[in-house]
């Protein structure tokens, strides 16, 4: 509504601002784009519920380096893989910062975490932290047993539904074993011992995802920014912080406390406290850069993980021979062994296609968190000015038919007799992005994934609820940073494995 009323109070100011206009006869030194408006730009134009639908509808007439404005901010949207590894690649230095977005800017406390933080020094030594300390080969192989504890017990508590023929909301219990995972991982509380903390934490994890997905009218148009205000946004992104705020002193206190007894296994905030009191890194590690890496491995644990099941669940669900020919390997392999632990899954080689099909189809970010330039760069042709805003469209890249055979089906054979992977290297595939800002985190994310589908498919055959056909099982997404399934995955498990 409140763009609806900028419209139309902007659109005789734009016909009279265009009518009198000295005509240039000179190309353009940026980049193609839809024509917008004077003050908000294409601000009334943008599609806030699948954005990626909408830019790659776009660049269909403008072409896979398109530019827009948003409000007052200049925006550069890639399309295209081989622009993608210019962007990501040749000039990855240029496109390395961020741009400040105010629910993000605030819920990592001034940007003083690693996915959201402008490019800096400090931001490069706290990257070093997490490659090297948080979520190295060494640390994410140390949590295997935390993985297939949650796992199995998951598993075993389907099987009791199973047992009754109930419907199992997947959605929802992917979304548990992740955020119990995270909360084990991060801070040592299990299921049973912190289940008041584990539903207080999946509280706090919703609302602060909407914050820092949501709109925020000062961030692109500063003086409108009394419009967050009236809507109560300002508010709300104040409550949600100081909850956060106090959720996180909470678990360093208790870390803190001469107490508690030393943990066999430290988990991620005893690593961060660790190196904090030993003053190993080359910038003072305060507090408030512990309470940032804590949100950004909550969020990113809890979110792309349990995303990626679901879709992974949903392709199989709607194409019951992939599903059958994956069953197939993990049980010829496994036998009556019970359960597929971590040791087995490199010899899974179907599952590994399975999952790299359905991060091509249904990536977690279709969107990856926007970059800012640093400085004047050229693309292409064009000059790309800095502080300029950069979308790159992973969704769009990965149908790109000049790459992919049958782009909007799912085919995990695709990946079979190709070297193409998933880790940032292959551009026509980035859904954990790639060069300095690729994700850090996808050995950790990965070993959930791989072992959590694994154990569903062997223990379980999978089947629709009464009266529902394949074709019913929809893929429409929710708004939001991260691509979730609209509706929830709700299927039938039949015992065929005995947990």
């Amino acid at each position: 509504m409140i763009l609806l009323l900028l419209a139309v109070v902007i659109l005789p100011l734009a016909i009279l601002f265009f009518s009198n206009r000295p005509r240039r006869l000179r190309k353009s030194p940026y980049p193609p784009g839809p024509p917008g408006l004077p003050f908000i730009g294409n601000l009334h134009q943008f599609d806030t519920s699948t954005p990626h639908i909408y830019l790659w509808r776009l660049s269909k007439k403008y072409g896979p380096v398109m530019s827009m404005k948003i409000g007052s901010k200049p925006v550069l949207v890639v399309s295209s893989p081989r622009i993608a590894k210019e962007v990501l690649k040749t000039h990855d230095l240029v496109f390395s910062s961020r741009p400040r977005v105010l629910g993000q800017y605030k819920l990592s406390y001034n940007c003083s975490d690693v996915a959201f933080a402008p490019y800096s020094d400090s931001w490069r030594e706290l990257r070093k932290i997490c490659v090297l300390h948080l979520l190295s080969s060494k640390q994410v192989l140390s949590f295997r047993p935390i993985r297939e504890d949650e796992v199995f017990r998951m598993i075993r508590n389907l099987s009791v539904r199973a047992s009754s023929g109930e419907v199992a909301n997947l959605s929802l219990i992917m979304v548990t074993l992740t955020s119990t995972l995270i909360c084990r991982t991060a801070f040592g509380k299990t299921s049973d011992e912190g289940s008041g903390s584990q539903r207080r934490f999946d509280e706090l994890m919703i609302e602060s995802q909407a914050m820092q997905g949501g709109f925020f009218m000062s961030d692109y148009i500063p003086s409108l920014g009394w419009v967050d205000k009236l809507k109560g946004m300002i508010s709300r992104l104040e409550k949600i912080y100081k909850d956060l705020d106090e959720f996180y002193q909470e678990l360093i206190d208790q870390h803190l406390d001469p107490n508690r007894p030393k943990p066999e296994n430290p988990d991620l905030l005893d690593l961060l406290i660790q190196i904090k009191e030993e003053n190993s890194c080359s910038i003072e590690l305060t507090w408030n850069h512990i309470k940032a890496i804590l949100m950004d491995i909550f969020i990113a644990g809890t979110d792309t993980g349990a995303a990626t099941i679901i879709w992974a669940m949903t392709a199989l669900i709607k194409n019951p021979t992939t599903m059958k020919k994956l069953q197939r390997e993990i049980r010829e392999l496994i036998g009556e062994k019970g359960k597929v632990t971590e040791e087995d899954l490199p010899k899974l080689s179907y599952l590994n296609v399975v999952i790299k099909e359905t991060m091509r189809v249904f990536p977690p970010a279709p969107l990856l968190l926007p970059r800012e330039t640093l400085e004047k760069c050229n693309i292409e042709g064009y000059t790309i000015p800095p502080k300029t805003i950069v979308y790159i469209n992973a969704w769009a890249i990965a149908r790109d038919p000049e790459y992919w055979d049958r782009p909007n089906e799912f085919v995990p054979e695709r990946f079979l007799n190709t070297k193409v992977d998933i880790i940032g290297q292959d551009f026509q595939v980035i859904p954990f992005g790639a060069g300095r800002r690729g994700c850090p985190g996808i050995s950790m994310g990965l070993a959930t994934v791989e072992l959590a589908l694994a154990n569903l498919l062997y223990t379980f055959d999978w089947e629709l609820p009464a009266g529902m056909k394949r074709e019913d099982v929809d893929t429409e997404v929710l708004p939001g940073i991260t691509m979730h399934k609209k509706n929830p995955l709700c299927l039938v498990p039949k015992q065929i494995i005995r947990a």
